[in-house]
Protein backbone atom coordinates (compact mmCIF):
# COMPACT_ATOMS: atom_id res chain seq x y z
CA UNK A 1 0.00 0.00 0.00
CA UNK A 2 1.58 3.72 -0.77
CA UNK A 3 1.85 5.55 2.28
CA UNK A 4 -0.35 8.71 2.23
CA UNK A 5 0.78 12.51 1.90
CA UNK A 6 -1.84 13.11 4.32
CA UNK A 7 0.39 14.07 7.67
CA UNK A 8 3.19 15.76 5.37
CA UNK A 9 0.90 18.47 3.99
CA UNK A 10 -1.63 18.98 7.21
CA UNK A 11 2.10 20.01 8.95
CA UNK A 12 3.06 22.65 5.74
CA UNK A 13 -0.57 23.95 6.43
CA UNK A 14 0.06 24.29 9.86
CA UNK A 15 3.21 25.98 9.51
CA UNK A 16 1.50 28.33 6.79
CA UNK A 17 -1.54 29.21 9.07
CA UNK A 18 0.45 30.30 12.09
CA UNK A 19 -0.07 33.63 13.43
CA UNK A 20 2.52 36.12 12.27
CA UNK A 21 3.59 34.10 9.84
CA UNK A 22 4.17 36.22 6.38
CA UNK A 23 5.34 33.94 3.76
CA UNK A 24 4.78 36.48 1.31
CA UNK A 25 0.87 36.38 1.22
CA UNK A 26 1.39 40.48 1.12
CA UNK A 27 3.61 42.38 -0.54
CA UNK A 28 2.84 45.78 0.20
CA UNK A 29 2.73 47.95 3.12
CA UNK A 30 -0.55 48.78 5.22
CA UNK A 31 -1.37 51.84 7.22
CA UNK A 32 -5.29 52.79 8.71
CA UNK A 33 -6.16 55.34 11.23
CA UNK A 34 -6.60 58.56 11.51
CA UNK A 35 -8.14 61.01 8.89
CA UNK A 36 -6.19 63.67 9.90
CA UNK A 37 -2.93 61.71 8.85
CA UNK A 38 -4.36 60.25 6.19
CA UNK A 39 -3.66 62.63 3.37
CA UNK A 40 0.08 62.85 4.55
CA UNK A 41 0.08 59.20 4.21
CA UNK A 42 -1.53 59.10 1.18
CA UNK A 43 0.69 61.31 -0.41
CA UNK A 44 4.15 59.41 0.49
CA UNK A 45 2.86 56.25 -0.53
CA UNK A 46 1.91 57.39 -4.32
CA UNK A 47 5.77 58.46 -4.53
CA UNK A 48 6.85 54.94 -2.82
CA UNK A 49 4.65 53.57 -5.60
CA UNK A 50 6.56 55.55 -8.53
CA UNK A 51 9.35 53.27 -7.46
CA UNK A 52 9.56 50.37 -9.63
CA UNK A 53 11.24 48.11 -6.73
CA UNK A 54 8.10 48.17 -4.44
CA UNK A 55 4.32 48.44 -4.69
CA UNK A 56 1.90 51.37 -3.68
CA UNK A 57 0.93 51.46 0.00
CA UNK A 58 -2.59 50.61 1.21
CA UNK A 59 -3.66 53.77 3.41
CA UNK A 60 -7.02 53.54 5.06
CA UNK A 61 -8.79 56.28 7.33
CA UNK A 62 -10.89 54.25 10.18
CA UNK A 63 -9.76 57.26 12.73
CA UNK A 64 -7.26 56.54 15.37
CA UNK A 65 -9.78 54.79 17.95
CA UNK A 66 -10.69 52.56 15.23
CA UNK A 67 -7.34 52.59 13.69
CA UNK A 68 -5.73 51.30 16.93
CA UNK A 69 -7.99 48.60 17.42
CA UNK A 70 -7.76 47.35 14.33
CA UNK A 71 -3.60 47.45 13.94
CA UNK A 72 -3.46 45.80 17.68
CA UNK A 73 -5.00 42.66 16.12
CA UNK A 74 -2.05 40.71 15.63
CA UNK A 75 0.67 39.82 13.37
CA UNK A 76 1.14 38.70 9.55
CA UNK A 77 0.90 39.28 6.54
CA UNK A 78 -2.94 39.38 7.26
CA UNK A 79 -2.56 42.45 9.49
CA UNK A 80 -2.06 45.91 9.66
CA UNK A 81 1.78 47.50 9.91
CA UNK A 82 1.20 50.71 10.92
CA UNK A 83 -1.28 52.98 12.99
CA UNK A 84 -1.74 56.36 12.02
CA UNK A 85 -2.81 58.27 14.92
CA UNK A 86 -3.95 62.11 15.71
CA UNK A 87 -2.67 61.06 19.41
CA UNK A 88 -0.43 59.14 21.14
CA UNK A 89 -2.30 55.78 21.99
CA UNK A 90 -3.95 55.43 25.13
CA UNK A 91 -2.70 52.75 28.22
CA UNK A 92 -5.65 50.74 27.40
CA UNK A 93 -5.12 50.55 23.56
CA UNK A 94 -1.14 49.96 24.06
CA UNK A 95 -2.54 46.93 26.73
CA UNK A 96 -4.76 45.48 23.90
CA UNK A 97 -1.67 45.25 21.22
CA UNK A 98 0.04 43.58 23.62
CA UNK A 99 -2.32 40.94 25.06
CA UNK A 100 -2.85 40.04 20.88
CA UNK A 101 1.02 39.49 20.88
CA UNK A 102 1.35 42.35 18.71
CA UNK A 103 5.29 42.76 19.96
CA UNK A 104 7.16 45.90 19.98
CA UNK A 105 6.21 49.28 18.72
CA UNK A 106 7.83 51.83 17.95
CA UNK A 107 6.05 55.19 18.51
CA UNK A 108 7.31 58.06 15.91
CA UNK A 109 6.01 61.72 15.30
CA UNK A 110 6.26 62.97 12.54
CA UNK A 111 4.61 66.69 12.50
CA UNK A 112 1.67 68.04 14.30
CA UNK A 113 -1.51 69.63 13.04
CA UNK A 114 -3.69 72.19 14.65
CA UNK A 115 -7.51 71.48 15.01
CA UNK A 116 -9.10 73.84 13.00
CA UNK A 117 -13.18 75.37 13.14
CA UNK A 118 -14.11 76.27 9.47
CA UNK A 119 -16.98 78.37 8.35
CA UNK A 120 -17.80 79.41 5.08
CA UNK A 121 -16.31 82.37 3.12
CA UNK A 122 -19.07 85.25 3.89
CA UNK A 123 -18.74 84.04 8.10
CA UNK A 124 -16.10 85.06 10.47
CA UNK A 125 -15.23 83.71 13.95
CA UNK A 126 -13.68 85.05 16.89
CA UNK A 127 -14.08 82.20 19.37
CA UNK A 128 -12.91 81.70 22.79
CA UNK A 129 -12.33 77.65 24.51
CA UNK A 130 -15.36 79.07 26.86
CA UNK A 131 -17.53 79.49 24.02
CA UNK A 132 -16.63 75.91 22.72
CA UNK A 133 -17.71 74.17 25.87
CA UNK A 134 -21.15 76.23 25.62
CA UNK A 135 -21.62 75.82 22.55
CA UNK A 136 -20.63 71.84 21.90
CA UNK A 137 -21.16 70.47 25.79
CA UNK A 138 -23.85 67.58 26.21
CA UNK A 139 -24.95 69.81 29.56
CA UNK A 140 -24.15 73.42 30.46
CA UNK A 141 -25.12 75.28 33.69
CA UNK A 142 -28.53 76.43 33.62
CA UNK A 143 -28.12 79.71 32.50
CA UNK A 144 -31.10 81.42 34.49
CA UNK A 145 -29.00 80.57 37.20
CA UNK A 146 -27.73 83.28 38.34
CA UNK A 147 -25.81 81.78 41.60
CA UNK A 148 -22.05 81.75 40.14
CA UNK A 149 -20.48 80.57 43.07
CA UNK A 150 -18.16 77.22 41.99
CA UNK A 151 -19.08 74.08 42.01
CA UNK A 152 -22.96 75.21 42.74
CA UNK A 153 -24.40 75.49 39.48
CA UNK A 154 -27.55 73.33 38.13
CA UNK A 155 -26.20 70.93 35.11
CA UNK A 156 -29.33 71.21 32.07
CA UNK A 157 -29.48 70.11 28.54
CA UNK A 158 -27.79 72.52 26.51
CA UNK A 159 -30.24 75.14 25.30
CA UNK A 160 -27.90 76.77 22.86
CA UNK A 161 -29.31 77.38 19.51
CA UNK A 162 -27.65 80.37 18.11
CA UNK A 163 -23.78 81.45 18.45
CA UNK A 164 -25.09 85.12 19.64
CA UNK A 165 -27.07 83.41 22.83
CA UNK A 166 -23.58 82.02 24.05
CA UNK A 167 -21.82 85.34 23.63
CA UNK A 168 -23.02 88.95 22.68
CA UNK A 169 -20.36 89.48 20.08
CA UNK A 170 -21.15 86.29 18.30
CA UNK A 171 -23.26 86.18 15.11
CA UNK A 172 -27.12 85.69 15.20
CA UNK A 173 -26.08 82.29 13.53
CA UNK A 174 -27.26 78.56 14.22
CA UNK A 175 -24.91 76.34 15.65
CA UNK A 176 -24.54 73.78 13.33
CA UNK A 177 -21.63 71.88 14.02
CA UNK A 178 -19.97 69.05 11.55
CA UNK A 179 -17.32 67.11 13.23
CA UNK A 180 -15.76 63.98 13.82
CA UNK A 181 -16.65 61.02 15.06
CA UNK A 182 -16.37 59.62 18.90
CA UNK A 183 -13.49 56.91 17.43
CA UNK A 184 -11.67 60.00 16.09
CA UNK A 185 -8.47 61.19 17.71
CA UNK A 186 -9.53 64.41 16.81
CA UNK A 187 -13.08 64.55 18.55
CA UNK A 188 -10.55 62.93 21.92
CA UNK A 189 -8.41 66.06 21.58
CA UNK A 190 -11.25 68.41 20.99
CA UNK A 191 -12.59 67.27 24.39
CA UNK A 192 -9.30 67.40 26.22
CA UNK A 193 -8.21 70.84 24.47
CA UNK A 194 -10.98 72.64 24.08
CA UNK A 195 -13.71 71.27 25.98
CA UNK A 196 -12.08 71.11 29.39
CA UNK A 197 -10.56 74.12 29.19
CA UNK A 198 -13.49 76.26 28.29
CA UNK A 199 -15.11 74.44 31.38
CA UNK A 200 -12.75 75.30 33.45
CA UNK A 201 -13.72 79.31 32.69
CA UNK A 202 -16.87 78.95 33.19
CA UNK A 203 -17.44 79.94 37.14
CA UNK A 204 -20.24 77.40 38.36
CA UNK A 205 -17.77 75.08 37.25
CA UNK A 206 -13.90 76.22 38.04
CA UNK A 207 -13.40 74.17 41.01
CA UNK A 208 -15.27 70.91 39.91
CA UNK A 209 -12.42 68.81 38.69
CA UNK A 210 -10.35 69.04 42.02
CA UNK A 211 -13.78 68.37 44.03
CA UNK A 212 -15.88 65.77 42.48
CA UNK A 213 -13.84 64.67 38.75
CA UNK A 214 -16.37 62.16 37.72
CA UNK A 215 -19.22 65.22 37.99
CA UNK A 216 -16.71 67.42 35.94
CA UNK A 217 -15.82 64.52 33.36
CA UNK A 218 -19.98 64.07 33.16
CA UNK A 219 -20.03 68.12 32.94
CA UNK A 220 -16.98 69.32 30.83
CA UNK A 221 -16.29 65.91 28.61
CA UNK A 222 -19.35 65.28 26.51
CA UNK A 223 -20.36 66.60 22.97
CA UNK A 224 -24.17 67.22 22.90
CA UNK A 225 -26.06 65.12 20.26
CA UNK A 226 -29.19 67.24 19.92
CA UNK A 227 -28.67 67.48 16.41
CA UNK A 228 -26.61 70.72 16.84
CA UNK A 229 -23.29 68.82 16.45
CA UNK A 230 -23.55 66.34 13.52
CA UNK A 231 -20.85 63.39 13.65
CA UNK A 232 -19.61 63.05 10.13
CA UNK A 233 -17.59 59.93 9.49
CA UNK A 234 -13.98 59.58 8.94
CA UNK A 235 -13.98 62.07 5.97
CA UNK A 236 -12.92 65.41 6.03
CA UNK A 237 -13.44 66.64 2.72
CA UNK A 238 -17.10 66.03 3.17
CA UNK A 239 -17.00 67.97 6.23
CA UNK A 240 -15.33 70.81 3.74
CA UNK A 241 -18.29 69.94 0.96
CA UNK A 242 -20.96 70.99 3.75
CA UNK A 243 -19.34 73.59 5.20
CA UNK A 244 -18.70 75.37 1.87
CA UNK A 245 -21.70 74.95 0.63
CA UNK A 246 -23.98 75.77 3.44
CA UNK A 247 -25.43 78.87 5.63
CA UNK A 248 -23.40 79.40 8.35
CA UNK A 249 -22.34 75.77 9.20
CA UNK A 250 -19.06 75.22 10.59
CA UNK A 251 -16.86 72.00 10.63
CA UNK A 252 -14.17 70.51 12.74
CA UNK A 253 -11.31 69.28 10.87
CA UNK A 254 -7.07 68.96 10.76
CA UNK A 255 -5.36 72.01 9.76
CA UNK A 256 -4.38 70.59 6.63
CA UNK A 257 -8.00 69.88 5.23
CA UNK A 258 -8.50 73.82 5.71
CA UNK A 259 -5.02 74.89 4.40
CA UNK A 260 -6.03 72.71 1.16
CA UNK A 261 -9.43 74.57 1.13
CA UNK A 262 -8.57 78.53 1.92
CA UNK A 263 -10.52 79.25 -1.37
CA UNK A 264 -13.93 77.87 0.22
CA UNK A 265 -13.37 78.17 3.79
CA UNK A 266 -12.41 80.75 6.95
CA UNK A 267 -10.78 79.76 10.13
CA UNK A 268 -12.12 80.88 13.31
CA UNK A 269 -9.46 82.07 15.59
CA UNK A 270 -9.28 80.02 19.30
CA UNK A 271 -8.69 82.58 22.11
CA UNK A 272 -7.52 85.28 19.46
CA UNK A 273 -5.09 83.17 17.89
CA UNK A 274 -5.58 82.13 14.11
CA UNK A 275 -3.96 78.32 12.97
CA UNK A 276 -1.33 79.13 10.83
CA UNK A 277 2.34 76.91 10.09
CA UNK A 278 4.16 79.30 12.65
CA UNK A 279 1.24 79.26 15.61
CA UNK A 280 0.65 75.68 15.35
CA UNK A 281 4.72 74.98 15.31
CA UNK A 282 5.48 77.58 17.94
CA UNK A 283 2.27 75.27 20.13
CA UNK A 284 0.50 78.96 20.08
CA UNK A 285 -2.58 78.19 18.88
CA UNK A 286 -4.35 76.09 21.31
CA UNK A 287 -5.63 73.48 19.44
CA UNK A 288 -2.28 72.21 18.45
CA UNK A 289 -1.64 68.72 18.34
CA UNK A 290 1.50 66.11 17.66
CA UNK A 291 0.57 63.64 14.72
CA UNK A 292 2.23 59.94 15.65
CA UNK A 293 2.55 56.84 13.69
CA UNK A 294 3.15 53.49 15.30
CA UNK A 295 5.10 50.74 13.52
CA UNK A 296 5.05 47.14 14.59
CA UNK A 297 9.14 46.44 14.49
CA UNK A 298 8.18 42.59 13.59
CA UNK A 299 6.63 43.30 10.61
CA UNK A 300 9.79 45.05 9.05
CA UNK A 301 11.60 41.89 7.47
CA UNK A 302 8.19 40.37 6.61
CA UNK A 303 6.53 42.93 4.94
CA UNK A 304 8.01 44.50 1.34
CA UNK A 305 8.55 48.04 0.67
CA UNK A 306 7.54 48.73 4.53
CA UNK A 307 10.88 50.36 5.72
CA UNK A 308 10.69 52.08 2.25
CA UNK A 309 7.52 53.79 3.28
CA UNK A 310 8.72 54.39 7.05
CA UNK A 311 11.77 56.20 5.52
CA UNK A 312 9.86 58.40 2.96
CA UNK A 313 7.50 59.79 5.77
CA UNK A 314 10.11 60.90 7.32
CA UNK A 315 12.61 61.82 4.98
CA UNK A 316 13.64 65.74 4.67
CA UNK A 317 12.11 65.58 1.13
CA UNK A 318 9.20 64.49 2.74
CA UNK A 319 8.17 65.96 6.15
CA UNK A 320 11.22 68.67 6.20
CA UNK A 321 11.26 72.15 6.02
CA UNK A 322 10.50 72.57 3.29
CA UNK A 323 9.04 69.08 2.28
CA UNK A 324 6.12 68.04 0.08
CA UNK A 325 4.12 67.40 3.07
CA UNK A 326 4.20 71.05 4.14
CA UNK A 327 2.48 71.74 0.49
CA UNK A 328 -0.12 69.37 1.35
CA UNK A 329 -0.48 71.35 4.99
CA UNK A 330 1.83 69.69 7.31
CA UNK A 331 3.55 71.06 10.26
CA UNK A 332 6.94 70.19 9.99
CA UNK A 333 8.76 68.78 13.17
CA UNK A 334 12.38 70.55 14.02
CA UNK A 335 14.40 69.71 12.06
CA UNK A 336 16.82 67.49 14.59
CA UNK A 337 13.63 65.94 15.82
CA UNK A 338 12.83 64.73 12.13
CA UNK A 339 16.13 63.68 11.91
CA UNK A 340 16.64 61.40 15.38
CA UNK A 341 13.27 60.14 14.49
CA UNK A 342 14.32 59.30 10.78
CA UNK A 343 17.42 57.19 12.27
CA UNK A 344 15.03 55.46 14.63
CA UNK A 345 13.96 53.65 11.58
CA UNK A 346 17.13 53.08 10.04
CA UNK A 347 18.38 51.53 13.71
CA UNK A 348 15.34 49.14 13.10
CA UNK A 349 16.29 45.49 12.58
Amino acid sequence: MRPTRLPMLLALFAITALPGAFCQARDYPWAVGSSTVFPFATVVAEQVGQDQDFKTPRIEAWGSGGGAKFFCHGLGADEVDVALMSREMTPEELSWCQTHGVGELLQLRFGSDGITLVTPRDLSLELSREDLYLALAREVPDPADTDTDADTGTLIENPYQRWNQINPALPEAPIQVYGPPPTSGTYDLLIKLALEPGCRRVPQLSALESSDPARFRTACGAIREDGQYVASGENDNLIVRKVAGSNGAVGILGFSYYDQNRDQLNAATIDGIAPDLDSIYTGHYPLSRPLFIYVKSEQLAGIPGLRRFLEELLSPAAAGEEGYLVDHGLVPLPEQERADNAQRIRAMK
